[in-house]
């Protein structure tokens, strides 16, 4: 039983003797790593954010866009996989946040800059892509973030004492005193982090997990592009597709949940339509279809 509270998270009790043992057997994230492998079928996708663009929204949509707002509501749909474990025991988070990188530049020596969305359960998925939009330019400007504040203030540091701070971070994160305002501020509190590898032309990548923070699930989405699949009459079709690698800590929940989970961000992902509804009302910020997402899910 711990002392303090978290800020992000609530403890977890009356968990089986096997999965509360989990973190004292397995004591980091990537010695707990559990890697999986998908290939979305995006052609439906492609044509519906055709669609929607052509409908004009308030901000036009990617196919990032839209995976990004399917995995923050997932973490609605499935709050078991919203866990993390912090000093030997597992939590609920509190809300759905989205952690990405994105280039200040599409240049090979622009900075990378790191973003935090949280996303409300039922979010429309036209209010999501401005908010996304929105962080990113925020964070490709030239206005100097909170985050980035902590940051430079904290590299002026020797090394050695930099060390020292990093590892008065880590102790008070185990021990719960952590402030809310870091937190809040930090992208490595989060959900889950997705890298988009596929926009710099990178394909068949997997991603560990950070030891720093409370991220416990990592997805990284390749290339899409063209390739021969086997159609249901069992002869080969080329479809679009998209790899996504998924890495995630096995210490927060079984391999059914994740996986059932995990599937539910490929349907939405395959047919978006079924699930968020016609491209043109989405656009115009109806947002009907999240029972449908949850009741499928249930």
């Amino acid at each position: 039983m711990p002392l303090f509270g978290r800020s992000d998270g609530d403890l977890i009790r009356g968990l089986s003797p096997e999965r509360r043992i989990m973190p004292y057997l397995m004591r980091g994230r990537n010695e707990s790593c559990v890697y999986h492998e998908q290939n979305h079928d995006i052609g439906k996708a492609r044509r519906w954010l055709r669609d929607y663009n052509r409908a004009g929204p308030p901000q036009a949509a990617t196919m990032f866009h839209l995976f990004m707002w399917v995995v923050g509501q997932g973490m609605h749909l499935f709050p078991h996989l919203n866990r993390f474990v912090s000093g030997g025991r597992l939590y609920q988070r509190r809300g759905s946040q989205v952690s990405f990188a994105a280039k200040k530049q599409f240049a090979l020596s622009a900075p990378l800059v790191t973003v935090k969305k949280s996303f409300a359960k039922g979010e429309p998925f036209s209010q999501g892509v401005q908010s996304m939009t929105g962080l990113i330019g925020e964070g490709r400007s030239d206005t100097e973030r909170a985050v980035d504040k902590e940051l430079r203030l904290v590299l002026l540091l020797p090394g050695l004492l930099l060390r020292l701070v990093m590892w008065i971070a880590r102790w008070a994160d185990r021990f719960n005193l952590m402030p809310r305002k870091m937190i809040e501020n930090d992208p490595m509190y989060a959900s889950v982090f997705v890298a988009n590898l596929g926009s710099v032309g990178l394909d068949n990548t997997f991603h560990h997990l950070y030891e720093y923070g409370t991220i416990s699930l990592f997805a990284v989405l390749g290339m899409q592009k063209k390739m021969m699949v086997m159609g249901r009459d069992g002869k080969p079709e080329r479809r679009e597709v998209m790899q996504v690698r998924w890495t995630l800590d096995e210490r927060v929940i079984d391999g059914f949940y994740a996986a059932e989970a995990l599937r539910y961000v490929q349907r939405v992902m395959e047919d978006p339509e079924r699930y968020l509804g016609k491209a043109e009302a989405v656009a115009a910020g109806e947002s009907v279809e999240f029972g449908k997402l949850h009741s499928e899910a249930a």
